[in-house]
């Protein structure tokens, strides 16, 4: 039971650092097309371990993570205003390639799909 406690929590504050996110103003943050790929949250809810990635790459995910560090606090206390939680988890944010590899692996197939049409096309 606790378990789905934890998941429920996890997505909760998955949502609302979503919603934070496109209200900061800092320009590293938001001149960027980031998104919270997941997040870890410790069982204690003492460390909240957020992934960020940018359609941009990985180096702009970077200079979005430190700007989202310099805003942690910020975040912290409206993810606190927004949720009931006990206890706030303190925010940990790391960047990852994982949006600009999707992509790639989708234009990849994409391309594999062109060219077995264009084959089945010839066969007939």
């Amino acid at each position: 039971m606790a378990s789905h406690r934890m998941g429920r929590t996890t997505e909760d504050i998955k949502r609302e650092l979503s919603a934070v996110l496109r209200e900061l103003k800092d320009p590293r943050v938001a001149d960027s097309m980031i998104s919270i790929v997941r997040v870890e949250v410790s069982n204690d809810l003492s460390c909240c371990k957020a992934y960020v990635s940018a359609m941009e790459g990985l180096e702009k995910a970077k200079q979005a993570v430190e700007g989202l560090r310099s805003a942690s606090g910020y975040i912290r206390r409206q993810i606190g205003s927004r949720l009931s939680l006990r206890h706030v988890p303190a925010m940990l944010f790391e960047a990852t390639d994982s949006i600009e590899y999707s992509a790639n692996i989708s234009r990849l197939l994409n391309e594999l799909d062109i060219k077995d049409d264009e084959d089945d096309e010839q066969s007939e």
